[in-house]
């Protein structure tokens, strides 16, 4: 009799572990959000383990960082964005909900370079936690702050040592050692992904991370990083045909957020602020790249998704220019994800903005 009753309780034990086990894989995709959406629609021919263990939990800051790191994981690994589809990532801020399923999870694949300010505080919140982080931009040459951005920040310092006079000299001191320092970045430009050479790196390094948390499956996870790596290989030698001989080589945008495209691909980017996209120029600024346009002949004047194109509309009414759009990939919108559009895809389009705007 006590032996039955054993059982039976051990089977009700077992049925209870397993619906809540089913539970959690559906709150997961529900709170995932855009992460399915977010898929690249070629996954299918991602190498899958027919006897994989258990799951890897994989949180990403945003977009790229779920594309790159989908594309080498496949099936093998559960992968979410915390960034919202739609949602602008330089200003978003980790809930403490988001804060808990980072801490909790496998593993944590963000960009870096201070792309995501609030990293460092995860980071230090999972101290001494099985987290495994993963910083893909770590070992790239950072290129600096935009002028525009250090002149922000210098002007900044001088308000700082006018109301901070008994720190003066401390402060002067702090500015010899970081000429530029920018409040948002870090006076580093974290935009590496758009250039594809630099994502290919990006790939590579989020790859050997996942390979040492899941030795078991590192010979899939190479396997489908190298499937990847050809498209983005592809794609780099795309962008350096198409962009070979244009008419011009400078190109405006709203956002600073092309300085790696441009010095891969020998052109010169000349932004209307700085990388943050949320700041807003000065009317110093403004009128500075209205006469540049008007000098270069200028036709096309970019702005990007996720954020008002205010700014560049402004100008190109200026100087009778068209406004168009040059992506910089921080999330897809609904219209991106209605066309099941990928890193790829949109780096393509990218391209053929520039084309069309090079040679105008």
């Amino acid at each position: 009799m006590n032996t039955f009753r054993i059982r039976h309780l051990a089977v009700l034990s077992l049925s209870a572990l397993l619906i809540a086990a089913g539970c959690g894989n559906s709150n997961s995709e529900n709170n995932a959000g855009n992460t399915g959406a977010n898929a690249n629609p070629g996954a299918s021919s991602v190498e899958t383990s027919s006897a994989a263990p258990d799951k890897l939990n994989i949180k990403v800051s945003f977009y790229p960082m779920y594309e790159f790191t989908k594309n080498i994981v496949g099936d093998l690994a559960d992968v979410e964005t915390l960034v919202p589809a739609g949602i602008e990532p330089h200003e978003w801020e980790p809930t403490a909900r988001d804060m808990a399923a980072i801490t909790g999870a496998d593993v944590f694949v963000y960009n870096g370079a201070g792309m995501e300010a609030w990293a460092e505080q995860v980071l230090d919140s999972a101290s001494g936690s099985k987290l495994v982080a993963v910083e893909a931009s770590k070992g790239l040459e950072m290129m600096e702050g935009t002028e525009e951005e250090e002149a922000h920040a210098e002007g900044e310092a001088d308000d700082h040592d006018h109301a901070e006079e008994d720190h003066e000299h401390a402060d002067e001191a702090h500015a010899e050692e970081e000429p530029g320092h920018d409040h948002d970045h870090g006076g580093l430009d974290p935009h590496v992904w758009l250039a594809p050479a630099l994502a290919i790196q990006e790939v590579r390094t989020i790859e050997a991370a996942l390979s040492a948390a899941s030795p078991e499956n590192a010979g899939a996870f190479q396997t489908n990083a190298d499937s990847y790596v050809a498209k983005l290989e592809q794609l780099d030698q795309d962008f350096k045909d198409g962009l070979a001989g244009t008419k011009r080589t400078d190109f405006i945008t709203q956002h600073a957020a092309f300085g790696y495209l441009a010095k891969e691909y020998g052109l010169t980017q000349v932004p209307i602020a700085g990388l943050s996209p949320e700041q807003e120029p000065s009317a110093a600024q403004m009128a500075e790249i209205v006469e540049f346009a008007k000098a270069h002949d200028v036709k096309t004047i970019f702005f990007e998704t996720l954020v008002s194109s205010s700014v560049a509309d402004t100008i190109a009414q200026e100087i009778g220019a068209k406004a168009a759009v040059l992506n910089p990939i921080e999330g897809l919108t609904d219209k991106d994800l209605s066309n099941k559009l990928d890193y790829v895809g949109i780096m393509r389009q990218n391209l053929e903005a520039l084309k069309s705007a090079l040679n105008e």
